[in-house]
């Protein structure tokens, strides 16, 4: 397959591993999807507190892939920080459980190429749902105090690298053995394709 210059002269087509057209050559690792408005995020716009394990009065950040959206997740970063210390010294998880109706979307999901595409998936800082059969598939921090001072902590990314792929029917959520308090914010960037 071959494409042409502006000025006319012909050129062979870049393609990734699996034949998708590369749009530009360069830039970063997520180029690409961002140009071709694959890649999306969500952020909490305000702090929250989380929740305990697989609780039935879900906080945090959730990503909702809905029951027949045709897409994949293909799970690329996370990212949290802290306003203060936490109530109690806990974990931070990220798990992933099926998706339940109490699930809304109160968090409005962006494309990286702003305004360029829409998601199908649905962000959540908050829901009623029933307390599932989740599954934590990656140990992201342990979150504590300290003996004499507030905890100070840098916000922190953490690089997925596309191996969490969350298939439709299912959330990708935050959890924490222990409440944090109202203190945690949260983001998740991820690339959607079909299925």
């Amino acid at each position: 397959m071959y494409g042409k210059t502006r000025s006319g002269i012909g050129l062979p087509s870049l393609c990734d591993d699996e034949g998708i057209l590369l749009s530009k050559p360069g830039g970063g690792k997520y180029t690409d999807a961002a140009l071709n408005g694959r890649l999306f995020t969500a952020c909490n716009q305000t702090h929250v507190t989380t929740s305990t394990t697989f609780h039935a009065t879900f906080t945090g950040l959730a990503i909702v892939n809905p029951t027949g959206s045709g897409k994949l997740f293909i799970m690329h970063e996370f990212n949290y920080a802290m306003m203060d210390s936490p109530t109690a010294d806990t974990n931070l998880s990220l798990a992933i459980a099926p998706v339940h109706a109490g699930y809304t979307a109160d968090i409005t999901v962006r494309c990286t190429r702003w305004g360029h595409a829409t998601s199908v998936a649905i962000a959540d800082a908050g829901a009623s749902i029933t307390a599932s059969a989740g599954t934590i598939v990656k140990h992201v921090a342990t979150l504590g105090t300290n003996i004499t001072t507030d905890l100070l902590q840098a916000n922190t990314v953490i690089d997925l690298g596309g191996q969490i792929v969350v298939p439709p029917g299912y959330v990708i959520c935050t959890e924490t053995l222990l409440a944090s308090g109202d203190v945690m914010l949260f983001g998740f960037m991820w690339e959607e394709v079909d299925e």
